[in-house]
């Protein structure tokens, strides 16, 4: 089996993480699309997301591919497969996803360290929640969207988007998130690397990915591209936008549960198929 510093092994276990993440991530996604939110009041329980799944494998594995592969997971089964797409919009979503969970990722140099991991799990939803906050209150801002206030609370978008932040970080973020993470990401430790044929990270691995100042530039200048995909799609210029009549429709979404589904069994066949052959 190779480790991380073995980078001709890599290209392979990096695919196959990539398209784990965005056959379970899009199939979650999916899923939340069918949990009906409650109302209570002021407040809205609903599930945002399940990022605890490609949280658990940037921990595990590379974290660059499992966000990488969490974002497209989502872009194909939750839009396209559905039958719309929002265009440049769909940028922003895609850029803060992947930020979000490659940082939490590279946030855990020990998966078998409880504090790292719990502190990473939470983190990468936080990340996602804030930057997504961000980004609607400069579209508000610069005047290309409408403020939609929450009655009860003040008429401004920075208490209202920071309300829904807490909303949603409280909820989705510790349910969905950091709880499932923390449950996971020890009980699959040394158990589901050798199925990509690779040794589990450890706190000394010194090829392992880590988090640098470079790694968060890049992260800065990656939300910035977010932030102005998504003032320009919504002034008007998404480039490329359509919606089919069967639009988030139920056949669409079982449609999509299906595809999702055999894309994970395909992906676990084929990294159980390639560790035979290596063994062997």
């Amino acid at each position: 089996m190779s480790t991380y510093a073995e980078r001709g092994a890599t290209g392979s276990q990096k695919l196959m993480v990539f398209v784990l993440s965005m056959s379970l991530y899009g199939l979650a996604t999916l899923i939340s699309e069918l949990i009906p939110s409650v109302q209570i009041g002021i407040v809205e329980l609903s599930v945002e997301f399940f990022l605890f799944i490609p949280l658990t494998l940037a921990m595990l594995f590379d974290p660059l591919s499992a966000a990488l592969g969490a974002a497209t997971g989502e872009l194909v089964f939750s839009e396209i497969m559905l039958g719309q797409f929002g265009g440049l919009g769909e940028l922003e979503k895609f850029l803060t996803v992947t930020i979000a969970v490659y940082l939490a990722g590279l946030m855990v140099r020990d998966p078998k360290n409880i504090k790292q991991v719990a502190l990473a799990a939470i983190s990468g939803p936080a990340i996602q929640l804030a930057m997504s906050a961000v980004v609607d209150i400069v579209k508000v801002q610069v005047a290309v969207d409408d403020f939609e206030a929450i009655p009860g609370l003040p008429e401004s978008v920075f208490a209202t988007e920071g309300f829904s932040f807490l909303n949603d970080l409280c909820f989705s973020g510790i349910l969905f998130c950091l709880l499932p993470t923390i449950f996971l990401v020890p009980r699959l430790y040394g158990k589901i690397e050798p199925l990509l044929g690779c040794n589990p990270r450890t706190a000394t691995d010194d090829a392992a990915p880590a988090l640098s100042g470079r790694v968060v530039a890049w992260s800065v200048v990656g939300f910035a591209v977010a932030i102005a995909a998504a003032c320009i799609s919504k002034a008007g210029m998404s480039i490329i936008e359509w919606e089919a009549d069967w639009a988030e429709s139920q056949t669409a979404v079982l449609a999509g549960i299906a595809v999702a589904a055999v894309a994970a069994l395909i992906v676990g066949f084929w990294a159980r198929r390639s560790t035979q052959l290596k063994n062997a």
